[in-house]
């Protein structure tokens, strides 16, 4: 390898998003998928460094429909309500409404998620990349 590769190349924490919802679930015990937020995001990366300033989200609740327009709230209020709570739409009582609606419209900040779980010890300070595939 040239010197100008070795000095120009650089080590990056990929994370599967797979991985990445895993661990997210595992950690808070609530339905959450990366790929699902903000309309649906396509395949490629998230770059995300920890810690870093987040700009949570000023909602604290979503109309309770699934796939509305309205999406995300704050880590507050996503930590606060019960992932077993059924929507207040008659028509999206299946438990599968339910998952769709916590994956799509009712999930914080990503930045914010990143920093607590650095916080608790989960996620190395530094930058890190969110491989998006399926």
């Amino acid at each position: 390898m040239s010197d100008y590769l070795k000095n120009t190349m650089k080590t990056k924490n990929v994370i599967e998003v797979s991985e990445w919802d895993a661990l997210v679930e595992k950690t808070y015990g609530r339905p959450y998928k990366l790929q699902q937020q903000d309309g649906c995001r396509g395949r490629g990366t998230e770059e995300i460094t920890v810690p870093a300033e987040s700009s949570d989200h000023e909602r604290d609740s979503v109309p309770e429909n699934v796939n509305e327009e309205t999406m995300g709230v704050s880590f507050k209020a996503w930590l606060a309500r019960d992932p077993k709570q059924k929507l207040s739409n008659p028509e999206d009582q299946a438990d599968y409404c339910l998952a769709l609606w916590w994956e799509r419209n009712f999930y914080p900040d990503v930045q914010m998620v990143a920093n607590d779980l650095h916080a608790k010890g989960l996620l190395a300070a530094g930058a890190h990349t969110i491989l998006i595939d399926w």
